[in-house]
Parts: structure tokens; sequence; C-alpha cells
């Protein structure tokens, strides 16, 4: 009876040191797509971080990131912070804080000290109405001094609709111009790109097939009451094309999107552009599930966010000038017309590896 216990523990001892053994060995072949993403500033950029240019700001959980030379620096606090733009003369940033039911817009220095807030979008005291407070997201700088941006007015009651809005820094939303009068349930107008004369942004609405779909417009002047929706701007892209997140290069001659063309895709595209309409699509990029694409400002590349293995976080990829030399075009005609993607004689570049920047905020890139 003795040998027969004594078999018994000898048995569950084994039992519990070859399953532990067994479960550390597995857990060293097992993927990390799942594991939380670090922190910027606690993660080692790849090498080739330090062949970027300029600064870059990057959004990670509520927080903005500088990456200048292969390093990261956190320049604000993970308290809502999201979508940094430049000044034109790059002297200063816009950036959104984010709250739980209302976001604001800010002006602050290159190194994240808060200087002014542009919007205050709470809700008065006592107010119990969710719907008193008011959302504004994707601010950018024109040249002529003022702030872009979509803010979700008109809209009624509880239902945010997003519309192109601009103001001047020194004065309030209220005193702002409205560009664009955004279709209900759809999102809206969003991440409006100031140019000379009008300005370049996504529009969704529900198309022909009742699909909600982005398209790019370009819009000459606000927006007037009264004049008919055709006024209202050009579309630049068709709604099979399904494109968004604009963004001009640094020659003002190019235009960088993302085209998903109504499926489960998210691709890269580039057009020529003329100042009022876009040329033939060069499809740069159809094997990643890319985001925010952003020209460097010295011409060297085009950086944008993208999942680094299957479905994990998005990580910093870099696309040097020479993956997307300008194609014929196989007409001199502006319009739709799809050259096939190239085959890339460089190929993007993965910068980080194991963060989780914010795939709804654009990149910023100083020179």
């Amino acid at each position: 009876m003795i040998q027969r216990v004594g078999l018994g523990l000898a048995m569950v001892v084994l039992m519990l040191v070859s399953s532990t053994v067994t479960f550390v060995y597995l857990g060293t072949k097992t993927s990390h797509i799942a594991d939380l993403p670090q922190k910027p500033t606690a993660a080692t950029p790849r090498a080739q971080a330090l062949s970027l240019s300029g600064t870059i700001y990057i959004a990670q959980s509520g927080a903005i990131y500088s990456l200048t030379a292969g390093r990261f620096r956190q320049i604000t606090p993970e308290a809502g912070w999201t979508q940094p733009s430049l000044y034109p003369d790059q002297s200063r940033l816009l950036a959104v804080r984010r709250f739980a039911l209302y976001s604001d817009i800010y002006i602050m220095s290159r190194f994240g000290v808060v200087q002014k807030r542009l919007t205050s979008n709470v809700a008065p005291p006592r107010t119990y109405d969710p719907g008193a407070n008011h959302w504004a997201f994707y601010p950018r700088l024109g040249t002529d001094g003022r702030v872009y941006l979509s803010y979700d007015q008109p809209k009624g009651g509880y239902a945010v609709v997003f519309s192109i809005w601009s103001m001047s820094p020194t004065s309030n939303i209220k005193q702002g111009k409205l560009w664009s009068n955004a279709d209900d349930y759809t999102g809206g107008d969003v991440q409006p790109i100031p140019l000379r004369q009008g300005l370049i942004y996504t529009k969704y609405s529900y198309g022909s097939n009742d699909r909600l779909t982005g398209q790019l417009y370009y819009l000459p002047s606000p927006y007037v009451r009264g004049r008919p929706a055709t006024g209202w701007g050009t579309a630049l892209t068709t709604e099979d094309e399904d494109c968004r997140s604009p963004q001009v290069s640094p020659s003002g001659k190019q235009v960088a999107m993302i085209c998903t063309y109504q499926k489960q895709v998210s691709y890269l595209v580039i057009a020529s552009w003329n100042g009022k309409k876009l040329g033939a699509r060069q499809r740069i990029i159809t094997n990643q599930m890319v985001a925010q694409p952003t020209w460097a400002p010295d011409g060297s590349g085009i950086a944008y966010l993208a999942p680094g293995t299957g479905n994990g976080p998005f990580q910093l990829w870099f696309l040097p000038s020479a993956g997307y030399a300008p194609q014929p075009s196989p007409t001199p005609n502006y319009g739709p017309i799809v050259t096939p993607s190239p085959l890339l004689a460089v190929k993007p570049v993965q910068i980080t590896t194991n963060n989780g920047f914010d795939a709804t905020s654009p990149l910023a890139w100083a020179d």
C-alpha cells in the first residue's frame, strides 16, 4: 500500500514538472501578435529609423510622440492626445485632445507645451443633454492663417455628422465659416487639406449601391446656403474607388491616398495633381493594410502605418521615393485610369516592430 502511495505521488510530481516544462517550451514557439504594444520610448526602432530626415510626430494610446534621429520622445501625456499637424512654417503644432463626450483643438509647441485651446466643445454646466457637447477633429492650418477642421455642426441632437469648417486662431468656432454640408448618417466630411485656393477633403456618402463609400472632393470656396449639391465641390475620385486620407506632396504635383475599391483592402495610391483634377492612378502598395500616408518634406519617400504581421497592431513604415518613381501615363487626359502596380525595386522598410500606433491619426513630418 505504501509503495502504491509513493508511486502515485511520484507520478503527480512528474506530471507537474513535465507540464510546466512543456508549457514554457511551447511558449517560446508561439506568436506574439496579441502581445500588448510597447510604448515607443521603451521600444527600439530598427536601424533604418536613423535614415529618416527631420522629425515625425505620431500618436499612440492617447499620447503624441516625436521621432528624431532614430529616437522616440513622448511630448504629451497619455490623455487623449491625437491627430498632430504642423503649422506651415513648422514652428508649432495643432493637435486634438479627445475626452469622453467631446474633443477640442489646441495649439502647442513642437515639444508638446500647450499654448492655447482653440475650441471649447464641452456642454455648459448643468446641461444633461450629451448632444450639447461637440466634436472637432483633423485640424490643419492653411497658408491663409485659418484653421481647417472637421466639426459636428450642423447636427440634430445625438446625430453626429462632420462638416468642414474654417476658423481664425484668434476667434471662436461660432465665427467660423462652413465649407461643406455633409450627408446625415454617413460620418460626414473629414480630413480637410487646405490648398492655396480651396481644399481637398474626404466625403463619406451612400452611393448608388447603398454602400457607405469615401470620395476625395475638391472644394474651391466655402458653402453657400441654397447652393445646389453640385456646387459643393468636384468629386476627384469615383464611388467604386472608395478613397480617403488625401495628402498633397511637397511639390504640390501629386496626391497620395488610400483606396479600398469597396473591398477588404487598403491600397496606397498616388495620382498626379494639376490643382483641380487628379491624373491617372498608380497603385503603389497592394499587399498591406495601409493607413495615413505622409510625404517626407525633403521628397525622400512616404511614411505610413500598417500592421507588421497579419492582424497585428499598426507599425511605422517608410517607402523610399525610388519605390514610386513616376510612370508614363497611358493617356494625357486626367481621370481614374489605373496604371499597373509597379514591381518595386525598393521595398517598404518597417521602422518599428512592437508598437501600436493610432491608425486614425495622421502623421506630421517636419524637416
